[in-house]
């Protein structure tokens, strides 16, 4: 977790050089720009490129600071040179590993007993379970009976999909229960939210490390400045901007079948299915008809950009987190229609909503010739030459144009490149920062740069996918 002496590093320096480069046709870029061949050479060990300037050191000051800000099961208050870390007698371990062993096996249940419970269960009611589900399933028909929005069926047989990762696995989520660490930092969260009139800032602060799964539909809700910092505020908030949203349905919705929109809704109608395919929770018709609402009511109240590609990954987000309120086993599977219209419609009128909040600041990246991104672009290739020209000067040499790889970067906000639920726990440190989006986003991707710059640095190959 980065110190607070280095919070907010980047703004001490001045703006980003760079200008508005015009680029014609930026509005239909090279497709996926990706590095397609695998780093097959072998070169001896790149030396670090010494930093030159303050601002250079300056990035790779926040790179260690922040160096353990992801790790979601890291405890400050173990100590690993401790005696009870020190390597076990080889001997001791095998006899209690024997003696694990006969236990068990005296104590395991018999196979024909076994197979007569499984035979009782109905077999529409056989469902491959998340680690979660393992961990919530004592006691689950007595909260069924109290909360029938928690914990319900899952669709039959979720397919096994290694290419993304499981949105359970959340931070603060699933089986392992949570550590003592984890606990303070949920009250912590819950006092916050509590409090008469929430401290923001200490909430920003709370949430740079991300937010735990209980509290981060309130806690999103708040940093997009969804809803007021005053608790009395927030359910009349609630009630009056779902009614909002809802009106703009019942008044423009239908007007998606008149000429003059029907190239947008064509697109977004194109596009929904697209959205994250291998994730069985968006290929609901219900949920695809939820997001072409909130996409189609969005693109006619903003006529200087409309509808683009890309935005709508923008709401998936927000979807899943406002769904994992009333679902608390994967989502990723989760049959919509056990909710009620009600549950529903609170979701996709706060995905509207926030969403829009988040489009707010970085609208200039989808109206015409995309200027915002092309800025960005040129701002990511100007700090890259900064704090590592060994890996800039790659690129130059081999003719690699950094909008062909950053425009997706820019356009997606890298969630082309993470799973749901990186991009997710992403998002909490976004929302923490003022200008998350748009400024820190840049200082995200630079650091994918630094990342893998020896791979960068072995490849000569640079080949686009068509």
């Amino acid at each position: 977790m980065a110190a607070e002496n280095s919070k907010q590093f980047w703004k001490r320096s001045a703006k980003l050089p760079g200008s508005i480069q015009p680029v014609y046709g930026a509005q239909h870029p090279p497709l996926d720009p990706r590095l397609t061949k695998n780093f097959i050479k072998e070169r001896s060990k790149v030396n670090a490129v010494p930093l030159k300037t303050k601002k250079a050191s300056s990035f790779h000051e926040f790179a260690r600071n922040t160096s353990d800000a992801w790790d979601i099961g890291d405890d400050e208050e173990e100590d690993f040179s401790s005696p009870s870390f020190q390597t076990l007698n080889s001997k001791v371990a095998l006899a209690t590993a024997a003696q694990v062993l006969e236990n068990h096996s005296k104590l395991r249940v018999k196979p024909e007993r076994s197979q007569s419970t499984t035979s009782d269960v109905p077999a529409s009611y056989k469902v491959i379970k998340s680690s979660s589900d393992a961990q919530l399933s004592r006691n689950s028909s007595d909260t069924c009976l109290r909360n029938p929005l928690h914990k319900q069926q899952s669709l039959p047989l979720r397919p096994i999909i290694p290419l993304v990762a499981r949105i359970s696995d959340q931070n603060a989520s699933g089986a392992p229960p949570m550590t003592v660490r984890e606990k303070t930092r949920l009250e912590k969260f819950r006092q916050l939210l509590s409090s008469h009139n929430t401290d923001l800032d200490e909430l920003r602060k709370c949430s740079w490390p991300g937010v735990p799964r209980e509290v981060r539909p309130i806690t999103w809700r708040l940093l997009s400045g969804y809803l007021p910092a005053n608790t009395e505020r927030r359910k009349l908030t609630l009630q009056r901007k779902r009614e909002e949203y809802f009106g703009f349905i019942e008044q423009y919705y239908d007007s998606r079948n008149e000429e003059h929109h029907q190239d947008t809704y064509r697109q977004i109608h194109i596009d929904i299915p697209r959205t994250n395919p291998l994730i069985p929770l968006f290929q609901q018709p219900l949920v695809q008809e939820i997001f072409e609402r909130i996409l189609f009511i969005w693109a006619i109240r903003h006529p200087a950009s409309g509808y683009v590609q890309g935005i709508n990954d923008l709401v998936t987000p927000f979807f899943v987190v406002f769904l994992s309120e009333y679902v608390e086993e994967d989502v990723e599977n989760f049959d919509v229609t056990n909710l009620s219209q009600d549950v529903l419609r609170s979701i996709e009128a706060d995905s509207f909503w926030c969403m829009s909040k988040l489009l707010d600041g970085i609208q200039d990246n989808y109206t015409f010739a995309q200027p915002g991104i092309q800025k960005k672009v040129k701002a990511l290739e100007e700090l890259v030459s900064r704090i590592d020209e060994q890996v800039h000067n790659h690129f130059r040499r081999y003719e690699v144009e950094y909008l062909q790889f950053a425009f997706r970067w820019m356009n997606n906000l890298l969630m082309r490149e993470l799973p749901l639920r990186c991009t997710i726990r992403l998002w909490d440190t976004y929302q923490s920062e003022p200008e998350g989006f748009s400024h820190f986003h840049l200082y995200v991707c630079a650091a994918f740069l630094i990342k893998w710059r020896k791979e960068i640095l072995d490849e000569e190959d640079f080949q686009l996918s068509s």
